[in-house]
């Protein structure tokens, strides 16, 4: 005797197929990375990251023009700054390139979500994301002396206009002092997008290059995760909560589906996701070779990171994916 239920017989036509889906990325679940760079009328390839580009203000505007046509709610923004120096001031100066580009979506777009990744690797002159400190023979990121540079940096995104500011440090108590921040300029509506279990990944190659903010010494393991702890970034996750995080990031994506699914468990608040630059050119650079097919690798893992748990995917293929959402 064959079973009653069958489940190929769900399986038989497309229509069938996308009726039962259990899982359906859209539009506007997808927020698009962008690179703002110093000048006018530029708009470069990053050789490391096919089809995303350096931007001018002026053609990050448009490009945020194209992603709102295609339904794509936001943008997370990093800058390249014209001059870096130790602190990494250009941060949170008022002209600073990312204030430029915040005011210039919000005038143009006000209805984009404008994301501000908070981080001050980007402006320093020797790459890392905190004060350095000669220590003997070695220099060391100090945690303390960082927390009221990336309250600065938080007050000045909100004040050009920023809807949602993400630190990306992974300084102990950073989303405390953000928080304090925020509140003592009365931004107490601005809320926290807490990149909170981001590890130390060998998938963040591609965005070092796209951001020019490799460290000139050493590496980020002494304040990024260990990729082999799990319950470590459940910990990490729930301070970030308990210091007046708003939502949550597991970062990278692929690799970290677990710790997505234990955190969608445990946690109520949204949660997104980071589809890294490494993810996204390994997907890419094999297509390009004829290993993979691109579409079907950019849906199936985009679903993946959704079906495990995240509400939001922060990816460099948003504006591909929207655009075939549309023809769809």
């Amino acid at each position: 005797m064959f079973p009653t239920h069958r489940p190929r017989r769900l399986r038989q036509n497309p229509g069938l197929r996308a009726l039962v889906r259990e899982t359906r990325v859209e539009r506007a679940t997808m927020i698009q990375p962008l690179f703002v760079v110093p000048g006018r009328g530029v708009r470069k390839e990053i050789a490391s990251l096919p089809e995303q580009f350096h931007l001018s203000v002026d053609q990050l505007v448009e490009e945020g023009h194209k992603l709102a046509d295609l339904g794509v709610p936001g943008v997370l923004l990093f800058g390249l700054p014209e001059r870096k120096d130790a602190e990494g001031s250009g941060a949170w100066d008022e002209h600073g390139i990312v204030q430029q580009a915040v005011r210039a979506l919000k005038r143009a777009l006000p209805q984009l979500l404008v994301i501000t990744d908070l981080c001050l690797c980007e402006y320093t002159s020797h790459g890392h994301c905190g004060v350095l400190r000669q220590n003997g023979d070695t220099v060391e990121v100090v945690n303390d002396a960082t927390l009221p540079l990336l309250a600065r940096i938080a007050v000045a995104q909100a004040e050009a206009g920023a809807d949602l500011i993400a630190p990306s440090d992974m300084m102990d108590g950073r989303v405390a002092a953000v928080r304090r921040g925020l509140d003592d300029a009365a931004f107490t509506g601005t809320p926290i997008l807490s990149y909170a279990a981001k590890f130390a990944s060998a998938f963040y190659g591609p965005f070092r290059e796209a951001a020019d903010s490799a460290p000139q010494a050493g590496d980020r393991c002494g304040y990024q995760m260990d990729p082999a702890n799990a319950r470590e970034a459940l910990r990490e996750m729930q301070l970030d909560l308990d210091e007046g995080a708003d939502m949550l990031m597991v970062k990278p994506a692929l690799p970290y589906l677990d710790i997505l699914r234990q955190a969608r468990e445990r946690f109520e608040v949204p949660l997104a996701a980071y589809q890294v630059s490494g993810e996204y050119a390994q997907i890419l650079a094999a297509a390009r070779a004829g290993w993979l097919d691109r579409d079907r690798t950019m849906w199936e893992t985009l679903t993946s990171i959704r079906r495990a748990g995240a509400d939001v995917i922060i990816t460099y293929f948003a504006h591909a994916a929207a655009r075939q959402l549309d023809k769809s």
